[in-house]
């Protein structure tokens, strides 16, 4: 932003920490500020309040306003929350470690103690009863980029610029502790408005670079049907245009890992699906794997990506490009080559190819229909997101809970603009709830459709209080089966039955009259596509509670795959000593 702009956005400086601390965060693009009150944090809640530009979402539990502010930066690109002093932190941390591995700078703002508490021998509240007030950061340390503590005035403007900078710069979350006394005592390093970052680009090795593209371009030319594949370390490099332009001008087809679906637009004509080894889509599989070269852009080959460790990709044939290293086959690799300028640079050096793309559509017969339907007949999962795929466009966002929601939202064809989100690496149930939450507040120009199974539910439920009370219009479907059904598929047992609740009263009681929020139970097709028009007419300035009954073993076809590979993968025998 330029300096005449900044200033509009702030308007006069009162010279304190709180006041720096809400503008620097207005500046880097953050509007909403997902917090759990605590008395430590009281006085900075009051600075962050004061700041026009801020508006203050109080949640119901910190793991809630952590997955907010994970859901809030995949939306804006930066999210932020604020909790109290260890109670709090370690609350959040769950969520501060799941934005970790999905490389999401969110700003996590803690309330410490008093800065004349520190060095001395005194025992605080909220702490676990010893006079070390290190705890809390010593578990921030390895799930976040960058720790700071600020318990002295002199320093703070530099604690807290160099903190917030490095989570934009290495795409990742960082901790900030304020102590409680600081956030309202002026001091001459506030005393003007905060001169805008200028984080400078990462610039590739020229040399690095030229060599990195001959070498790839060589690999490529020779092969017979190359592909491209994109990762979700996409984001994190800011290289989707790059990919499209290298896809236009090779001609290849794109494929997306599973964890990098929504990075990729599906319009392209040469998108042939997702790639996910045994449970791909069908006919993506076959063409990636039976390459003679491939791309993959910013990929994470990890156990439930790899569907338990059994792709058929071979080193090789690949072309390995990470958002700062690109790896040819089993040869040469290039550091401080970053993917954007590389993918770019490829695309001039490449010759046309599409071959892979003829031989897609060659064998590629459409997807079949759900089979009709009985009438009465209970409603399956299939049938319920053939609806759903009817219900996205361009002003809508699918978020997808860790479960069979992966699968069958996998499937679905998302059309230009719309948002996708899923939290495949670290893959903590619940998650959806307070990202819906944060995604929804962060693009309020898209309706969310949150997929969600009732075991997750029941982790995080309580903040779709907090949805209802911001004005969200999200629709949520409910998916009650009676349990963990991914974990069924994986390895069965008593313990992934749960107990049924009257999700629909819940919500009702929730919402309690103030707001707007209309729920339904549905149970047949008629009773669906009653209540999605309901939803998108009379109701769509609501949000919307859809709890949908399915037969507790109505699972996806790829669910039941992947299950089994995975399970086999974590029940190997230990390695003979």
């Amino acid at each position: 932003m330029e300096e005449a702009d900044w200033s509009a956005v702030t308007g006069s400086c009162s010279g304190t920490l709180g006041s720096h601390l809400a503008r620097r965060l207005v500046q880097i693009g953050v509007r909403d500020v997902f917090s759990v009150p605590g008395d430590f944090n009281l006085t900075l809640l009051d600075h962050l309040i004061a700041e026009p530009g801020l508006n203050l979402v109080g949640c119901c539990n910190e793991l809630n306003a952590g997955y907010a502010a994970d859901g809030y930066a995949r939306a804006r690109g930066v999210g932020a929350c604020v909790v109290t002093f260890t109670v709090g932190g370690l609350s959040v941390l769950n969520a501060i470690a799941g934005a970790y591995s999905e490389n999401l700078p969110v700003i996590c703002i803690v309330g410490g103690p008093n800065s004349n508490d520190y060095g001395t021998n005194r025992i605080l509240h909220h702490t676990i009863g010893l006079p070390d007030f290190t705890q809390e950061l010593r578990s921030f340390q390895t799930v976040t980029c960058t720790q700071a503590v600020v318990n002295h005035l002199e320093d703070a403007h530099e604690q807290i610029d160099t903190a917030i900078s490095t989570a934009l710069k290495e795409s990742k979350p960082v901790y900030l502790s304020i102590s409680c006394n600081l956030p309202g005592i002026p001091h001459p390093t506030f005393s003007r408005e905060p001169v805008p970052f200028f984080l400078a680009p990462k610039v590739s090795n020229q040399i690095g670079l030229e060599a990195a593209v001959e070498a790839t371009a060589d690999f490529l030319n020779r092969a017979v049907k190359p592909v491209i594949v994109g990762g979700p370390k996409l984001r994190v490099a800011k290289a989707q245009r790059a990919l499209i332009e290298l896809a236009d001008a090779s001609g290849y087809p794109i494929a997306v890992m599973p964890s990098g679906k929504g990075l990729v637009p599906e319009q392209h004509p040469h998108f042939i699906g997702t790639y996910w080894g045994a449970v791909s889509t069908t006919f993506c599989g076959e063409i990636v794997e039976s390459a003679d070269a491939y791309v993959f852009a910013g990929p994470i080959f990890n156990d439930y990506s790899s569907v338990g460790y059994s792709l058929l990709i071979k080193k090789e044939k690949a072309v390995i490009v990470e958002p700062n290293r690109v790896t040819v086959g089993n040869g040469p690799s290039f550091g401080w080559v970053f993917m954007a300028d590389f993918l770019s640079a490829l695309a001039k050096k490449l010759k046309k190819n599409e071959t892979a793309v003829e031989n897609y559509r060659r064998i590629y017969v459409p997807p079949g229909v759900p089979l009709r339907r009985e009438e009465h007949e209970p409603l399956r999962v299939n049938v319920l997101f053939k609806h759903i795929q009817a219900m996205l466009d361009g002003n809508s966002a699918v978020i997808a809970e860790t479960g069979d929601s992966w699968f069958n939202c996998q499937k679905l064809r998302l059309p230009e603009n719309c948002g996708y989100e899923f939290q495949m690496q670290y893959g903590s149930i619940g998650w959806s709830v307070g990202a819906t939450l944060g995604y929804a507040q962060g693009a309020k120009d898209k309706r969310v459709i949150a997929c969600i199974g009732d075991g997750s539910f029941q982790v995080t439920a309580q903040d779709v209080s907090t949805m209802i009370r911001c004005g969200q219009r999200t629709i949520i479907f409910l998916i009650n089966n009676g349990g963990y059904t991914i974990e069924v598929e994986i390895h069965d047992g008593p313990y992934n039955v749960i107990k049924n609740w009257d999700y629909t009263a819940l919500i009702n009681a929730i919402h309690n009259g103030e707001g707007k929020c209309w729920t339904a139970k549905v149970r047949t097709e008629d009773e669906l596509t009653e209540a999605i028009a309901t939803a998108a007419g009379a109701h769509k300035d609501s949000l919307c509670f859809i709890e949908v009954f399915v037969h507790k073993d109505d699972t996806s076809k790829e669910l039941l795959e992947w299950g089994s590979r995975v399970s086999a993968a974590n029940s190997r025998p230990p390695n003979p000593q």
